[in-house]
């Protein structure tokens, strides 16, 4: 009969790791069942991307499929109402309610339409009470309450964006959901920071120290500041090394040029390829077409704070001024693109509001 005894003497004077062999196959078999799951139920970390340049460019925006067919909440509460065409001899708003400034040439039943829509988008849980307090309907004239006069401008505000500037907020249009998304202040405002360190003197004061306005990097926090209010023009240091010329921009100013940069990219969540071709970002002839949509945007943001919100600083509470500098709130790019590059989607915002369209008598179709 066969015998092993000579295998106990054997594996004593050649021991092997047993271990490592089994590990080894433990770690292949799991690999093979989770590829096995990414076939069958699809791969979680699948990607897409959006060209925005030419072929060939490496011109790409890439996104998680996951994170670009997920669905935003804000957008699947957002209600709307088709306006009621108008039949002649209606009453007006101006001739049916005290001190109507806006929207007063609407009939009542658009007028009572569009604001019970305001109320909605702005102040869900306080409804009308919000901007015209607890007392009965004869009481809505008073202007006492801040919110009414607010609401008023941020009325006419949104008209001028539609009518000015429908280059870059058409054919989609925006109204007042687009910011608050049924909040009372929209989220992403911002207000004054530098300087973020007191304790020092120029540039270093301003950056250094993340902020929101910096999108939490080193880079300066007064990037917002200077070119969205105060209209410094946006520029990076001289192609040639250790330039001197009179005029030239300074590397500080090429840092915060790309802290404000940085601000537009997580603003719409999209990188740099969206408007410019990465190996030429100095040559005008090789952006994308959507550098001049938010060329004008630029525009379009410095008009709104400078026109409409920075002159509401002293119709404002303390509570809702800056806490450094006790400034009024003001917009910038994710106040309405929250982290997309076409705020709700490019959900139609308009059409059923053409009297949020313009500051003429509104057309209904």
């Amino acid at each position: 009969m066969f015998s092993l005894k000579w295998f106990p003497k054997w594996s004593r004077e050649n021991p092997k790791d047993i271990y490592g062999p089994a590990i080894l196959v433990g770690a292949l078999g799991s690999a093979l069942f989770v590829a096995a799951l990414i076939v069958t139920w699809g791969n979680p970390a699948e990607t897409s991307t959006m060209q925005t340049g030419p072929r060939g460019a490496g011109m790409g925006v890439t996104k998680f499929v996951a994170d670009r067919n997920a669905v935003d909440a804000s957008v699947e509460d957002y209600t709307s109402e088709e306006p009621y065409v108008p039949e002649e001899g209606e009453d007006l708003a101006k001739d049916v309610y005290e001190n109507v400034q806006v929207l007063g040439d609407l009939t009542e039943d658009n007028f009572n339409r569009v604001m019970a829509a305001i109320t909605q988008w702005v102040s869900p849980e306080q409804g009308c009470a919000y901007c015209h307090g607890d007392g009965d309907i004869d009481t809505y004239a008073s202007d006492d309450l801040y919110t009414k006069v607010v609401s008023r401008r941020m009325i006419q505000m949104t008209q001028f964006i539609n009518e000015e500037y429908d280059g870059h907020v058409g054919p989609a249009g925006v109204n007042c959901y687009t910011c608050h998304r049924g909040e009372n202040v929209p989220s992403d405002i911002w207000f004054k920071r530098a300087p973020v360190l007191e304790s020092v003197k120029g540039w270093s004061a301003n950056q250094n120290f993340a902020t929101a306005q910096s999108s939490s990097t080193s880079l300066p926090s007064d990037a917002l500041e200077k070119y969205l209010l105060e209209d410094e023009t946006v520029a990076v240091h001289d192609l040639e090394p250790r330039a001197v010329n009179e005029g030239t921009p300074k590397i500080q100013h090429t840092e915060r040029t790309y802290s404000l940069m940085n601000y537009y990219a997580n603003s719409l969540g999209v990188n740099c390829t969206f408007c410019h071709n990465t190996r030429a970002f100095y040559d005008g002839e090789q952006v994308t077409p959507q550098w001049s949509v938010a060329f004008l945007a630029r525009s379009m943001v410095q008009e709104l704070n400078i026109d409409y919100l920075v002159p509401l600083k002293d119709t404002y509470p303390e509570n809702r001024l800056g806490p450094i500098h006790k400034d009024a709130p003001k917009t910038a790019c994710k106040t309405c693109h929250k982290g997309v590059y076409k705020p709700m989607g490019g959900m139609d915002m308009i059409s059923d509001w053409p009297e949020l369209a313009t500051t003429e008598a509104p057309v209904y179709e």
